[in-house]
């Protein structure tokens, strides 16, 4: 969606307007004002506004709060419309963190109103907030989901020795078996171990232009780097976001036989020390469901879980969805899925993938 042509009525000297992605101008002054918030996040960039528009066709309503021509806050939207999943609209599909980021509690009221008048224009059965801290108490949240963040130590050794002796074993492990990390200059080995990767967890794969688009429109702030063993042979593959002093690996994949060699374990350690030299504080881990493989992994690493505020305004339902493998009636899907062929599950998934968010 381009920008809005009737600005939302002003409150106390705040416009709220939509941003016009074609507009170099606005999309700079954005950028610069999620540099600097504190509570923005790399989905705040007002480049998910392309690749959701262009990449997954959804509409966006990247909505931003200007007094006297400076930008207070953002609010970047994206409605996803499935028969399937449902009609919502959402801040943001397929990130993590989303929400309102302001510098002052007239430009949220005012940022939250409008989405709310979007969401009733587009007739959605609900609106969703993904927060990082608490904002709508008297909401429905979602408490499926948390986050591992941890400061980054100034010397390997340090990191190396605050990993939990049995996991840090596995990242000798890895170092030993003569594993070695590569930065990718595009996302082909990647895809190929993300695919695959998903595919044996019965999920469709998200498409492969997503992801060159990812590092086409994030530049030197979005990374591949695949690890290979002695022969050079691919094993495992991580594509990572960074924003400020923090470094968020956010996609994987690996090769059945990573495990065995320990190269995930090998990859994530790799990742930090690359993070460390390059002066970062922060190793973001990401989003995990509490309870999964994935949760205990990254609390094996010694990663306190930090719970997410999924919050709701719910206006068809009583209830939350559940869109995620931990609804039953997912499981003969996921089953499924595993069962078809490699080939046919790259071709169908990015059909069904798109309306995940």
């Amino acid at each position: 969606m381009q920008a809005n042509d009737h600005p939302a009525p002003a409150s106390a000297g705040i416009e709220v307007k939509q941003l016009d992605s074609g507009d170099g101008a606005t999309v700079a002054r954005w950028e610069a004002f999620v540099a600097t918030a504190p509570a923005a996040t790399f989905f705040h960039r007002a480049g998910w506004q392309t690749l959701l528009r262009d990449v997954f066709r959804h509409r966006t309503c990247f909505l931003y709060a200007e007094r006297n021509g400076s930008i207070v806050g953002v609010l970047p939207l994206a409605q996803i419309n499935s028969l399937l999943f449902g009609n919502a609209l959402i801040a943001l599909p397929f990130a993590v963190y989303g929400g309102v980021v302001a510098s002052d509690p007239t430009a949220i009221t005012a940022l939250e109103t409008e989405a709310e008048r979007l969401a009733r224009e587009f007739g959605v059965a609900h609106l969703e907030y993904r927060n990082i801290e608490a904002r709508h108490t008297d909401w429905p949240t979602q408490n499926l989901y948390v986050t591992f963040r941890k400061t980054i130590l100034a010397e390997d050794e340090a990191n190396l020795q605050a990993i939990p002796r049995k996991q840090r074993a596995m990242v000798r492990k890895g170092i030993k078996n003569g594993l070695r990390g590569e930065i990718d200059a595009n996302a082909d080995r990647f895809y190929a171990l993300y695919a695959d990767n998903v595919h044996r967890h019965g999920t469709p794969a998200l498409p492969k232009r997503y992801f060159a688009a990812l590092l086409r429109e994030f530049g030197k702030d979005c990374e591949v780097i695949t690890v290979v063993d002695t022969a050079g042979t691919p094993v495992s593959s991580v594509l990572s976001f960074y924003f400020r002093d923090e470094v968020l690996p956010y996609y994987a994949g690996d090769a059945a036989r990573a495990r065995a060699l320990a190269a995930n374990d090998f990859k994530y350690w790799d990742l930090l020390c690359r993070a460390r030299q390059r002066g970062l504080k922060v190793f973001d881990y990401g989003r995990s469901k509490v309870g999964s493989g994935s949760y205990s992994f990254k609390k094996n690493w010694g990663f306190e879980p930090q719970p997410l505020h999924y919050e709701y305004r719910l206006y068809r339902h009583d209830s939350i969805p559940q869109n995620n493998p931990n609804n039953p009636k997912y499981k003969l899907m996921i089953a499924a899925w595993q069962r078809m062929p490699l080939a046919l599950a790259n071709f169908l998934g990015p059909f069904i993938v798109r309306n995940l968010g």
